[in-house]
């Protein structure tokens, strides 16, 4: 029998047993708090009593035979096809097969009714490590399970803690850039949680916090949050973080990005210290390192392809050089070219022209919704949801729908405006070619993009697609040849002017 017991149908055994494991058992120790530094002028709060820190269990993970029956090639093979590399002391073999993990009933009669057929490589490799307790850092594209990857072994975790008391805050705690990915881990939390009877909440500004609150006050096991309204919330005594032992980072270099980094370390010092963390990444840039070294003991790493940024293969890439004052006729064209009622998704670099190429669209007839962070959230979200129906099938974006958006059948992606980083143009394209299907995106590059010619020229050479001349030559810091080949696509080859 298992540590959990993964026959039984009957949940609720795990959440009455106490573990009699030591003080952070299964993980290795205790993270002393002093190794974190706070040197970005945000007061962190008075140090957790360790003493009186209630013992908890969070390794989980019993191999399989089949598993343990994999010889030291048969694990090189299998990471090698799918490209999957780890690191990290005593990692295990990856599994093949949804049985193989070893989830209890409950979670496998969830898997099987949301119809998947095989774990994900990232799922493959991560749902071990997670299983046995350990800290995790997991760097993969956008699209590849990742959501799941953490959300099925913390309801494992959570069936196994003692059920919440009055006054108690969470056990899992899973935070979250922006409130649109918040809300779409909300909907997966409540879908595979449902047979547990886990109750979850999504905390994120821009809506009125009474609803928030009362859930926070009845008491619900996992919290979705974005950093600046958990802060409120803890600030206010509507919750606490000293029940939490599962904390997850999802998109942390996009939350770095967005300058969440004071506020994350002012939450995470309020949770006990032997907890065990999970950081996300779809990329692994330094601070996201840094981070990671701050706040994760003897963690597990596995990277699903490469840690050099690269886009999902499965997405076409197209790139015309153009002027600016050429955009919006080179856009119409494009439209009147791929239009066929799939949904398509336009990036643009500001509020105000994702407000101006939305109306002159619609003054041109065209079915499109604009989603930016100057609406109001009852707005944006009734824009993703006529976009997501199909009743209007082109959406206008800032990136705020760059990361997190999860729209099923995006067929093309158009940046319309160039963004302000590499990092951003794989998460912009990543909105297609998602859980395996095929997408196409079209990039309109002008001569004030020329500085990131020779990066984006090698995301496109390690994805398969082809270079143009033109954009060879920029990224040579040459200027285009004058007429040649202006007005086609560069990447797959296809002429769309």
């Amino acid at each position: 029998m298992s540590r959990y017991d993964s026959r039984s149908s009957d949940p609720s055994s795990y959440r009455d047993r106490k573990s009699d494991s030591a003080l952070g058992g299964g993980s290795g120790g205790v993270r002393s708090s002093s190794s974190r530094k706070d040197h970005d002028g945000v007061e962190p709060p008075k140090k957790l009593d360790l003493d009186g820190l209630t013992p908890f269990e969070k390794n989980f993970y019993v191999e399989s035979p089949a598993v343990a029956a994999m010889t030291e090639k048969d694990v090189e093979d299998y990471r090698r096809r799918r490209e999957i590399t780890v690191d990290g002391r005593d990692v295990p073999n990856p599994v093949k097969t949804f049985r193989d993990v070893g989830f209890p009933d409950y979670v496998m009669q969830e898997i099987e009714k949301a119809g998947f057929t095989e774990p994900t490589p990232i799922q493959s490799q991560g749902w071990p490590m997670a299983l046995k307790g350990r800290d995790l850092i997991g760097i993969a594209e956008t699209g590849s399970g990742k959501t799941i990857s953490y959300l099925l072994p913390s309801i494992v975790h959570v069936n196994a803690q003692p059920i919440l008391a009055s006054g108690d805050g969470p056990i899992v705690l899973v935070l979250a850039p922006t409130r649109e990915l918040a809300v779409q881990i909300q909907q997966e939390a409540t879908k595979f949680g449902a047979s547990s009877r886990i109750k979850n909440t999504c905390i994120y500004g821009g809506v009125p916090k009474g609803p928030q609150v009362r859930d926070l006050q009845k008491g619900v096991e996992i919290v979705i949050a974005t950093p600046g309204r958990l802060i409120d919330m803890l600030e206010s005594h509507y919750t606490n973080l000293r029940r939490v032992t599962y904390l997850v980072l999802d998109e942390a270099d996009r939350m770095l990005d967005m300058g969440f980094e004071p506020q994350m370390k002012k939450i995470i010092a309020q949770i006990r210290p032997d907890r065990q963390t999970l950081l996300w990444s779809a990329t692994w840039p330094k601070e996201v390192e840094q981070l990671a070294r701050n706040l994760l003991y003897n963690p597990y790493k596995v990277i699903i392809g490469s840690e050099d940024l690269k886009a999902n293969r499965s997405i076409r890439q197209h790139v015309e050089i153009m002027s600016e004052n050429q955009k919006y006729n080179k856009l119409v064209k494009l439209l009147e070219d791929i239009m066929d009622g799939s949904r398509i998704l336009i990036f643009m670099d500001t509020k105000k022209g994702c407000d101006q190429i939305t109306r002159q669209l619609r003054m041109d007839g065209w079915p499109a919704l604009s989603i930016h962070g100057d609406k109001s959230q009852a707005e944006r979200d009734w824009v993703l949801s006529e976009f997501k129906a199909g009743k209007s099938p082109i959406m206008t974006a800032t990136d705020v729908a760059a990361r997190g958006l999860d729209v099923k059948d995006v067929k093309f992606v158009i940046n319309y405006d160039f963004p302000g980083s590499l990092e951003d143009y794989v998460h912009r394209i990543g909105r297609t070619g998602r859980a395996g299907a095929k997408g196409t995106s079209y990039t309109f590059f002008t001569v004030a993009n020329a500085r990131f010619a020779k990066e984006l020229i090698g995301i496109l050479e390690e994805a398969g697609q082809k270079v143009s001349s033109e954009l060879a030559a920029m990224g040579r810091g040459a200027p285009p040849p004058p007429g040649r080949d202006r007005g086609r696509s560069y990447g797959s080859g296809r002429n769309w002017s």
